[in-house]
């Protein structure tokens, strides 16, 4: 039997503390990826893109144990969020305006050989995410109401500590929204940062 890796717990980078924000390096890591736009709780684009990722992973996870005899844990959910402007994110908070790339983290091991093996993936990409120095928090709540915590993040906590947005914000989601209480969703905030 093959001792099955769990990256959320072997990166640190994963666990943020509630109620504060810390400082990260975050390494450069391999996601499945796809892209898209608008309201995530309207339309179609949101729910198709995570269905297209979710069936993939899983996959992967299958062939990278038959194949390589390397177990893992799939990932959680995450997201890159961004816009022309800003304030949609936080004092606006229009989704309608949002940009995102939705995304679940792989082992490095995981290859394009081993993604082309895994048969169609439609829009879905592998690619790699260096974000380096950031800004994280844990948020306990609905997704609605991160806009206080972010609007500390970005306008308090980054321009008091001589820092200055240079990334996508960056959400990881460690709750399954399908299953939990909005009150109750736990999700990490994120949001790479640089010297001003």
């Amino acid at each position: 039997m093959t001792d099955k890796a769990d990256l959320k717990r072997d990166i640190s980078t994963y666990r943020a503390p509630r109620g504060r924000f810390e400082l990260v390096d975050v390494p450069e890591l391999r996601y499945l990826m796809i892209d898209g736009h608008g309201d995530p709780n309207t339309g179609t684009a949101f729910a198709d893109a995570t269905a297209a990722l979710y069936p993939l992973a899983y996959r992967l996870k299958f062939a990278s144990k038959k194949v390589l005899g390397r177990d893992y844990v799939v990932m959680p959910l995450e997201g890159l969020w961004w816009s022309d402007d800003m304030e949609t994110f936080t004092a606006a908070r229009d989704k309608s305006r949002w940009d995102w790339t939705l995304m679940i983290l792989v082992p490095e091991w995981i290859g394009d050989d081993l993604l082309a093996g895994a048969g169609e993936w439609g829009a879905v990409r592998l690619g790699s995410l260096s974000e380096g120095r950031c800004v994280q928090t844990l948020h306990i709540g609905s997704y609605d109401d991160e806009a206080g915590v972010l609007a500390r993040m970005h306008d308090e906590f980054i321009p008091g500590n001589g820092l200055r947005m240079t990334g996508k914000h960056h959400e990881i989601y460690l709750s399954d929204a399908r299953k939990v209480a909005p009150e109750k969703l736990r999700t990490i905030l994120r949001q790479p940062v640089g010297a001003v």
